[in-house]
């Protein structure tokens, strides 16, 4: 089968490699579409993981082949694969802290060496603790191979919802409209509360707007403090999402967010950016801090129902579409967007 094999820092080499072997409990899918995520990107441009590896883990595909022991799926399904599952009984699972679980960790689908994803290949493998524990999800006749590939970047986002306890009738501030700024709008939409977007680029705020941001503003705009101010009766937000890695971003969400607000880091910093702030700050203003990283088991079956009925529009985030021997291009892309870049899927040949 072809492959995009990590090879080095910005090194994709597009071989052909064996089709995994699986053991009696395992599944083999046919890849059908992966979308490309930011954390991909950075697994690919910086020095975090030793090569080779094949990355990609928002994965849609067919089952091709099922072990000896698996009678719970069948070949020919249609299936999202989640290339993480939690073992639900340590100290984190017990405190709902899946992310941190050493299992959801370690145990990965896999197209070949040290499994990491797995899904830019033409087939991945899901061991047997993904199967059994509710790590593929049949795919409704209804929904395209496109629109399954959002389940795991919904669940991402979903749980930074839950996290922040977004209600009906707040207000939240979204800095960045790129692919999961977007996706933030359409959630606190759905769940009834008021989005206000921030960006750089005039067609990602135009963008904002059109997927149901109350209001978009250039994050450069003097007058955006003021305008926050006049959209929330004087107050300010009630919660602030983080969507980009930009120190410029957080103080500009602590002077938007009212007293007693949130802050929620959802973006990855790189390492060596530190943010100076008076502790003063947040126990005078009572702000509470706080990050979500990765998915969470909690939200799963939701997630999958946003998706699967369609309640947020996921096509309107998918900007362009890349065959698997052009991943390293699809990367350049989502590196240096185009004004009109957005959600990137990847296709196998």
């Amino acid at each position: 089968m072809k492959a995009q094999v990590f090879r080095g820092v910005n090194q994709l080499s597009y071989e052909e490699i064996p089709v995994p072997e699986i053991a009696p409990d395992e599944v083999l899918v046919q890849v059908q579409v992966v979308g490309l995520c930011q954390s991909d990107i950075k697994k690919i441009l910086y020095p975090l993981y030793e090569p080779p590896r094949i990355f990609g883990h928002e994965t849609a595909g067919v089952i091709a082949a099922v072990g000896s022991e698996v009678n719970q799926w069948q070949v020919g399904q249609r299936v999202v694969v989640l290339h993480h599952i939690p073992c639900m009984h340590c100290a984190y699972c017990l405190n709902d802290n899946f992310s941190m679980c050493d299992v959801y960790k370690n145990i990965t689908t896999t197209a070949g060496f040290a499994p990491s994803g797995g899904g830019f290949a033409e087939y991945v493998k899901v061991p047997g603790h993904i199967v059994r524990q509710g790590g593929l999800m049949e795919i409704p006749d209804r929904i395209t191979f496109e629109q399954a590939s959002f389940v795991e970047p919904t669940n991402c986002c979903l749980k930074a919802v839950k996290k922040a306890q977004i209600q009906p009738g707040q207000t939240v501030l979204i800095t960045g409209a790129g692919p999961i700024g977007l996706m933030f709008i359409m959630l606190v939409k759905y769940f009834g509360a008021r989005a206000i977007a921030t960006d750089l680029i005039p067609s990602r705020i135009e963008k904002a707007l059109s997927v149901g941001a109350e209001a978009a503003f250039d994050a450069r705009d003097p007058a955006l403090l003021d305008q926050i101010h006049g959209l929330t009766h004087g107050m300010g937000v009630d919660t602030s999402i983080l969507a980009v890695p930009s120190e410029k971003a957080f103080f500009q969400a602590l002077d938007c967010t009212r007293k007693g607000g949130k802050i929620l880091f959802f973006a990855e910093f790189p390492d060596e950016v530190e943010i100076p702030i008076n502790p003063n700050i947040l126990y005078r203003r009572e702000i509470d801090l706080m990050g979500s990283y990765s998915s969470s088991y909690r939200v799963q079956s939701l997630a999958a129902d946003i998706v699967f009925n369609q309640r947020i529009d996921v096509d309107a985030l998918v900007s362009d579409r890349y065959p698997l021997r052009d991943l390293a291009a699809a990367v350049e892309r989502a590196v240096k967007p185009t004004p009109e870049t957005f959600k990137i899927l990847i296709y196998p040949e």
